[in-house]
């Protein structure tokens, strides 16, 4: 693989499983993918979802660095509006303190979450626009430069945690060429505006201290199997999975009738989200990868295992990993 591989975890908690079962697989995943040569692996922020774990994305990235050596690991991202600045640089400046050269900061803008749970957060219904101001102030912090009077992050300051942007628009395209910083596009589940949101960030890059040339990650599902009709099944598995999760309202639903949902147009969006998966043997897979790198014009690609167990996720990622090459 020309570009390096990196590993989206979202700690999902399966059926008849607890989060702790998710944290310990994070955990297995974390080691496994180290030793197997993969770059980072990221957790994202999700709150109020039943079947994802990484709500409180540094404290899980706290205990997965304490059982690794050398993998990079961050989040992908944090929803800077659900929080304050000060706070970020806190947490990540003490992930960076405790584990240094190891830790990055994605960030996002989104909620994260549904509108209910937006007002259980407290969060100001104004706190989206001011995103690209508290980025900088976040930055300041982390580069001992606060724009702040008086205030400094403690940990935090001067530990220069990498900053990278994530979008699934236009928006945080163009806010990562101004700021000259990495981007990182959600092209495995919002394929959209992959193209033209690339396109965007490379032609108005502006370079910085941070980055001298533009960096995209983008995102990609995968499901790697022995045999392709292993990964086929993995596959329908995990499109009934997702529909199940987003369109059966918390219903319990026969195999039947989730392909039903699947079949109207409410299901066609959700095969939509999956537009960009990777699905097969290991050399399929690493064939697929090629194009979608090409494609999105990706200097790296994070992938995203959708294969419906952790057994089947886990030799997913090492198949990929040893038709790489990054495992050799």
């Amino acid at each position: 693989m020309s570009v390096p591989l990196s590993i989206l975890d979202l700690a999902p908690i399966g059926e008849g499983e607890t989060a702790r079962d998710a944290f310990d697989a994070s955990v297995r995943l974390a080691q496994r993918a180290e030793a197997w040569g993969y770059r980072r692996i990221w957790y994202a922020e999700h709150h109020n979802m039943t079947a994802i774990a990484s709500a409180a994305t540094s404290v899980l990235i706290a205990h997965v660095a304490a059982h690794t050596q050398t993998i990079r690991l961050g989040a992908g991202g944090v929803m800077l509006p659900n929080h304050a600045p000060l706070t970020i640089a806190e947490q990540f400046g003490t992930l960076e303190t405790l584990h240094p050269g190891r830790i990055d900061l994605g960030l996002g803008r989104a909620p994260g979450t549904d509108q209910q749970t937006f007002r259980a957060l407290r969060r100001d219904p104004s706190a989206a626009d001011r995103f690209p101001q508290d980025v900088l102030e976040l930055q300041g912090y982390l580069a001992g430069e606060s724009t702040v009077p008086g205030v400094e992050a403690v940990p935090g300051r001067g530990t220069h945690v990498p900053i990278y942007i994530l979008g699934s628009s236009l928006f945080g395209a163009r806010l990562a060429a101004a700021f000259g910083l990495p981007f990182a596009f959600a092209s495995h589940f919002a394929p959209q505006a992959l193209v033209d949101a690339v396109a965007i960030y490379r032609h108005e890059f502006q370079p910085s201290a941070h980055l001298d040339r533009p960096h995209v990650i983008a995102g990609v599902n995968v499901i790697a199997a022995d045999t392709r009709e292993a990964a086929e099944e993995q596959l329908l598995a995990a499109r009934r999975w997702r529909a199940k999760r987003l369109l059966g309202r918390g219903r319990s639903l026969s195999t039947e009738e989730v392909d039903a949902l699947l079949a109207s147009p409410a299901g066609a969006q959700v095969l939509e989200m999956m537009r960009y998966t990777a699905v097969g043997t290991s050399g399929e897979v690493m064939e697929d990868l090629k194009r979608f790198s090409d494609h999105a014009d990706a200097d790296e690609l994070i992938v995203v295992s959708s294969a419906p167990d952790k057994a089947a996720a886990l030799r997913s990622l090492e198949l990929i990993a040893e038709a790489s090459g990054i495992a050799s």
